[in-house]
């Protein structure tokens, strides 16, 4: 019989890091797996320990406390510091928040035990030391201080974890899948563009414990997912901190990287994580991107969402105010305070849902939480957005935390028309107002589908972030959100002008490609029994997808006369060679008509978003993919301008590969078929999926997918 009289000393400690990670879900996290492998953990979960001293354990006589600590400043009170008793009795105290202990095997000096955490802990990078003592003597104590990290998660697989999510097959999507798509475009020609997560890759987690210790968030806060996710949001992008991801709209990234060469998340964390400077050059769905890597690599279900049509409304009033002089000529500045226009509309915006729990609001806003990366406006001092509740925006409850307001209008504005009228009081007529333009349709990824080559993976949330555009309970809604906000109260107050006796219709585009002439046209009729003298001003300009204007390429004024219920077509023709040298990034394009009826006063607008469209690339794997082995990808695609590709660029991505460096080329031609062999390394077997990129000074923002099946050859060889 062993007796103690002197402390155990521990010779090492167990991790048993593979087969924790295989139970708790994170035996993909490539830390996990390297030469000296971090353990990864999700909290509220058992995890097992083997502790390795100098002589057998004696129950009742040796005393061993295992403690847990995070940050500077670790205490038991504030949730920041655990401290388990090993004995032969499993510790299940009432008390949810504490540590709970589970002996396995305790006969000799390798003592085997599992610890549950509480499903509340600060999620992030936990210390651990054994303390040991002889029963009688615990002055006399020796201390093992591991050096190894652990990495605890949140655990949406646990009831008593916030961001428990009920349905836990989604959490194969919102959690584990690592590759997906984001919409961008329009509503009428928009695609899913791949983006590779790589939430489990080896440089993720590091680079998330260092944006979170920049974010300021304290310690006991980073238990809480809505206090989380609010950090994060704030972190990702580099407004008014070092954060991860500089944003930049105008086209000129020669000092970075252009927002439309990335494929994933990854390249991006890795330059943060290794240069602890910020990175140049993002854009919403590049922050959303990497908003959404940072989520699931902590456990928190998250999904990028984008909003085609997505209003920018600066001064609360949950409407976006467009003025025109007496001339029919919009104004780029406000005049009432004389500064340059905030309230904008955006082709689309792109930001994230995250799953959670929300005790700090009534049952029911629970659930998905729009959280946005690209913040627009100062919220709290910071430009940061959300978690606001998608069920408090579809309702129009502006009252609740947080950012709701703003969310609304993003979604539900109207979009109020301003012209000059000196003959009214304020030197303004509301001429119309679009109530349905704003929100047109919100898209995510549709889980556990994944179409490389058309859209077929889209789905449709409109319905969740509000009531069918035009019915009554989305007129209510919006006039719910309206009744507690003064300014909003303002603008939904003031009629707009009755006497409307003629019809007008601006036609949408078709698919336009990229070198195809197209035309404004607008479609008018007389209605009234009367002659009608109009005043019409047609134009069509480049946009940046955020609203700010780029080129103005064509405009025209036009006077006619209409007799009672005759019809006319208006047409402002554009060629090929009047656009393609004042596209901006991405090719969108708005067209616009104003036109006044002069007996009436009677002043209708019409616009219209659209892009042109480019070509594709066309990606092919170039005979049989194996583990460990290169393979060949076939890239193709066709330059559709009439002038010289500069710079040209190419950028692959992909889940399950190990990928080569940007590859750059020569000169495109044009109409040149480009032919281009890029090499891969899949390193571990299965269906993945690939995304490429080509960017050049003339075009950018021309896209790839491809899926790709690789085989192990031992395991074939076996079967």
């Amino acid at each position: 019989m062993v007796v103690a009289h002197v402390p155990l000393t521990v010779r090492a400690v167990d991790l048993c890091e593979k087969e924790n990670a295989e139970h708790h879900r994170t035996d993909r996290y490539k830390l996990i797996t390297m030469d000296k492998p971090t353990l990864v953990l999700r909290r509220g979960q058992r995890f097992k320990l083997i502790l390795r001293f100098d002589r057998p354990f004696v129950e009742g006589t040796d005393i061993v406390r295992i403690s847990f600590s995070f940050g500077a400043d670790p205490n038991v009170m504030r949730g920041t510091k655990g401290i388990s008793t090993v004995t032969r009795k499993t510790s299940v105290p009432d008390d949810s928040k504490v540590w709970k202990m589970h002996p396995i095997d305790l006969k000799s000096e390798n003592i085997t035990i599992e610890i549950e955490s509480p499903a509340n802990i600060p999620v992030g990078v936990w210390k651990v030391k054994i303390h040991t003592a002889v029963s009688g003597d615990e002055k006399t104590t020796n201390t093992y201080d591991s050096d190894r990290d652990i990495y605890f998660l949140f655990n949406p697989w646990v009831k008593e974890d916030l961001v428990y999510m009920e349905d836990q097959k989604l959490l194969e999507e919102y959690v584990m899948s690592d590759i997906g798509k984001i919409w961008v475009g329009t509503e009428k020609h928009h695609s899913g563009r791949g983006w590779v997560f790589g939430q489990f890759d080896a440089c993720v987690l590091p680079a998330c414990e260092l944006m979170l210790e920049r974010s300021g968030i304290k310690d006991v806060a980073r238990g809480d997912p809505i206090k989380m996710s609010r950090a994060i949001s704030r972190i990702v992008n580099a407004d008014d901190d070092s954060g991860v991801l500089a944003g930049r709209w105008d086209g000129e990234y020669d000092d970075g990287v252009s927002p439309s060469s990335w494929t994933g998340s990854v390249p991006i964390l890795k330059i943060f994580l290794e240069t602890k400077n910020s990175v140049y050059w993002g854009q919403c769905w590049v922050f959303a991107g990497v908003m959404n890597t940072v989520c699931r690599a902590l456990g928190l279900p998250a999904r990028p969402v984008t909003n085609f049509v997505s209003a920018h409304d600066s001064d609360k009033t949950l409407s976006i105010d467009c003025y025109f002089n007496s001339h029919h000529e919009p104004l780029h500045r406000d005049p009432t305070t004389g500064k340059t226009f905030r309230d904008v509309v955006w082709n689309y915006h792109v930001w994230n849902d995250v799953w959670m729990a929300r005790p700090d609001l009534p049952k029911g806003y629970g659930g998905w939480q729009a959280v946005d990366a690209t913040p627009q406006e100062i919220s709290d001092g910071m430009y940061q957005c959300g978690p606001a509740s998608v069920e408090a925006i579809r309702q129009g409850a502006v009252g609740f935390n947080y950012d709701i307001p703003f969310m609304v209008s993003t979604v539900n504005a109207d979009i109020m028309h301003w012209i000059e009228d000196k003959q009214s009081e304020s030197g303004w007529r509301k001429i119309n107002s679009s109530k349905d333009s704003v929100g047109r349709m919100i898209v995510t990824k549709a889980p556990f589908v994944f179409k490389p080559y058309d859209d077929g993976d889209r789905e449709d949330i409109t319905s969740s972030y509000k009531p069918m555009e035009g019915t009554t309970e989305e007129r209510l809604a919006l006039y719910r959100a309206a009744r507690s906000l003064d300014g909003a109260r303002m603008s939904y107050t003031i009629p707009e002008a009755t006497e409307e006796d003629c019809e007008f219709t601006l036609v949408d585009l078709d698919t336009v490609n990229i070198g195809d002439p197209f035309s404004v046209q607008v479609n008018i009729k007389n209605n009234s029994k009367e002659q009608r003298h109009f005043q019409a001003n047609l134009s069509a300009r480049s946009v940046y997808y955020n609203g700010n204007p780029g080129h103005m390429i064509r405009s025209a004024v036009a006077h006619f006369t209409l007799q009672p219920n005759e019809r006319e077509v208006l047409r402002l023709p554009i060629t090929a060679d009047q656009y393609l040298d004042k596209l901006v990034e991405y090719c969108h394009l708005k067209l616009f008509a104003v036109i006044t009826v002069v007996e009436t006063n009677q002043t209708w607008v019409g616009e219209d978003d659209f892009r042109v469209i480019k070509p594709t690339i066309t990606t092919e794997v170039v005979g049989e993919s194996v583990v460990g082995k290169l393979a060949v990808i076939s890239l193709k695609f066709k330059n559709p301008l009439n002038r010289v590709l500069n710079d040209c660029k190419i950028n692959v991505g992909g889940s399950g590969f190990v990928t080569a460096k940007e590859m750059k080329l020569n000169d495109v031609t044009p109409g040149e078929m480009v032919e281009e062999t890029y090499q891969v390394v899949p390193y571990k077997f299965g269906t993945h999926n690939l995304v490429v990129t080509f960017t050049s000074k003339q075009l950018c923002d021309i896209t790839g997918l491809a899926t790709v099946k690789v085989i192990d050859e031992r395991k074939h060889l076996i079967q």
